[in-house]
């Protein structure tokens, strides 16, 4: 541990389990980077990612946004190219925005597409595939609803899932967010991942929480908060 960091945590109670307000204010106290810090939230769920029946995916909106507008591609044709447009899309076209990707093109950072869009864009798998870019029916960015996906994504919807080791990590703002805020926008991605529970996972469905920024060391929450 460094210097810096071994500051951090000297007063830190690092087995202590917080409100999500108090680990918002903790968080944000230790967030001394000399920029803004992204602030994560930090899942350990009950289940096996690697059976197909336990698998957590799914998006949600926060309320309090993330700070940063993203930069939406869209690639559709016809009148929901208009759609797009004046529901805020950055990039909006069809074969000619399939062209420009083929090409290495990825000056955005999501792509959503309507579902006839998509036997073109899986042929771009290698140069959309290692982004994670590739538009995803779970992850809400293959619709035919293209307006509203727009408007939420630039609000702040994210996406979350469980990885390899059973742990979810989602951004749920910066650490100049007052944290009131920051904790509004964790407890709406905590309530999604409690709808979201497996019918297969059995016992403890969230193990543990926690709060952390960029270069901060983590805050421990209550995992039996109530939503």
């Amino acid at each position: 541990m460094g210097k810096r960091m071994a500051g951090l945590v000297k007063d830190l109670d690092r087995g202590k389990l917080n409100t999500l307000e108090d680990a918002a204010a903790l968080v944000k106290q230790c967030a001394t980077a000399k920029f803004d810090e992204t602030v994560e939230l930090h899942v350990r769920l009950g289940v096996d990612p690697k059976q197909a029946d336990q698998q957590v995916r799914g998006t949600v909106g926060l309320p309090h946004g993330l700070g940063k507008s993203k930069k939406v591609a869209v690639v559709v044709r016809g009148e929901k190219q208009k759609d797009a447009q004046a529901a805020g899309a950055d990039l909006v076209g069809a074969e000619d925005l399939i062209d420009q990707i083929a090409k290495g093109f990825t000056d955005f950072d999501i792509l959503v597409a309507t579902p006839d869009m998509m036997k073109d864009l899986s042929k771009l798998g290698k140069v959309l595939g290692p982004k994670g870019l590739m538009p995803n029916p779970k992850s809400g960015t293959v619709t035919m609803d293209v307006a509203k996906t727009i408007k939420e994504l630039k609000a702040g919807r994210v996406e979350y899932k469980v990885d390899d080791y059973g742990i979810v990590h989602v951004p749920v703002g910066k650490a100049s967010f007052p944290a009131e805020n920051i904790a509004g926008n964790a407890r709406a991605v905590l309530e999604a991942l409690s709808k979201a529970k497996p019918s297969a996972s059995k016992g403890v469905y969230m193990m543990s929480i926690a709060l952390s920024s960029t270069m901060g060391p983590g805050v421990k929450v209550d995992h039996g908060i109530k939503f």
